[in-house]
């Protein structure tokens, strides 16, 4: 195949994963579909940091490196232009509902040599002020519940086009100040976790006509340890997240170039099973036990969507001859596409001074119902670079995630502010 036909097959496959429906016949709709939202310990830790692909939809697995790259993808770093960045991104976080949570990010990376790169990040997620209380409305105390996240990753080429990428991560999420509720003692959680990144780059490709830089990404983030903040509480997972994505730069002309990106995004948790309250006991009606260990439950996220129950004229749910319950034909793979979120950016650059972006991420209606469109800019001025970016919700309902705006701050350390891509294959330095 050649490498035309490469990126249009990647490009195509990815669109059709997302937009795929059942077999022809099951008559299955959306509309079938029931609200089963999946959650997580610490979602903080999915949060998108920054402001270059917050104003790009969220799609960042497969965009150039830069000093946010350890959160997207580690592995890009391998083919980072500039030696070092750091950068600093603050996020005041649903201001719909309050004025007093916001999410900081530090992070950065510096270059070793060619072939091997080494980044860090720190993660502060401010929940504000909150009064807890008794049964009776009795104010016990204020506290200023957080939670923060430390990283380290490390970088390396396996050949001049491929790179690997891991991370190991350290969370602590304090929500309750060791507060004593109906006698348990509640206890901060913690976790330590891993992400695993690979990417291929390709600075000569062509797409039609156009020339330019192509990505392919791909990422496996949070795997790690149940959190619980009790001993009497179950653990819950963190939120593990498979991330697959593409982008394609078009160098226009001298001054001009276009990015476009598209992420494929799907959590790695276990589906909540199908429960209903039948002859005085909580009876699973469909699906798979949830209560299950974490390479266990990355696995069983594939295949473990409960569907619809199937009912009666009369409105009862139907039995099969063994007992279990009868699931309407089709529903549980839609339930299982419902799960994948769709990420699209663009961005564009004028004599590498000034960006303009925008995207739209995707979430389904029944997993959640994120669905908002993002806005952008970006300015550069010899070392330093400042990223803005705002996102309208697009869901139906008025959302807590509405009118977020982002901003982050950059500075390339080596001095050198020119170029947003990698360096070309040639270039090599070897160790």
């Amino acid at each position: 195949m050649t490498k035309k036909g490469i990126f249009g097959f990647s490009f195509s496959f990815l669109t059709l994963v997302v937009w795929a429906q059942p077999t022809t016949g099951s008559g299955v709709s959306d509309n079938d579909l029931q609200l089963n939202t999946i959650t997580t310990a610490v979602p903080f830790m999915a949060i998108t940091p920054d402001s270059r692909a917050g104003g790009m939809g969220d799609a960042g697995t497969a965009l150039s490196a830069d000093g946010n790259s350890i959160y997207w993808n580690t592995s890009i770093l391998s083919f980072a232009k500039q030696k070092s960045e750091l950068s600093l991104s603050y996020t005041p976080w649903l201001r719909q509902l309050t004025n007093d949570i916001h999410l900081s990010y530090l992070s950065g990376y510096y270059k070793i040599n060619n072939k091997h790169a080494v980044a860090g990040a720190l993660r502060y997620f401010s929940l504000g002020e909150i009064t807890f209380t008794d049964a009776s409305g009795n104010v016990i105390r204020d506290d200023k519940p957080s939670e923060f996240e430390l990283t380290g990753g490390y970088a390396f080429k396996l050949s001049e086009r491929l790179s690997l990428g891991l991370n190991g991560k350290f969370a602590y999420s304090n929500l309750t100040g060791g507060l004593t509720v109906a006698g348990v003692n509640t206890k901060p959680g913690v976790a330590g976790a891993a992400d695993i990144s690979f990417s291929y780059f390709n600075d000569d490709a062509k797409i039609g006509g156009l020339r330019g830089a192509y990505t392919f990404a791909t990422t496996i983030n949070n795997i790690g340890n149940k959190i619980a903040y009790s001993e009497l509480q179950s653990r819950d997972f963190l939120p593990m997240n498979l991330k697959i994505g593409n982008s394609f730069k078009a160098e226009l002309d001298k001054y001009n170039s276009l990015l476009f990106a598209i992420d494929v995004q799907k959590l790695l948790v276990p589906t909540p099973p199908n429960y209903e309250f039948i002859g005085g006991e909580f009876v699973m009606l469909s699906g798979k036990n949830n209560d299950v260990g974490v390479i266990s439950g990355m696995l069983q996220s594939f295949y473990d969507a409960p569907g619809v129950i199937a009912k009666d004229e009369n409105g009862d749910y139907i039995q099969n001859a063994d007992g279990s319950y009868e699931v309407v034909k089709g529903t549980k793979l839609k339930e299982e596409l419902a799960e994948i979120n769709l990420a699209t950016g663009l961005e564009y650059w004028y004599n590498n001074v000034l960006a303009v972006r925008t995207g739209f991420f995707y979430e389904h209606r029944t997993k959640g119902n994120r669905q908002y469109l993002n806005f952008g800019v970006g300015f550069k001025y010899n070392m330093f670079g400042i990223d803005i970016s705002y996102l309208a919700s697009v869901s139906g309902r008025q959302s807590p995630l509405a009118n977020t705006l982002r901003f982050t701050l950059r500075l390339n350390l080596d001095g050198d502010g020119s170029g947003n891509s990698a360096p070309k294959s040639s270039d090599s330095n070897n160790l």
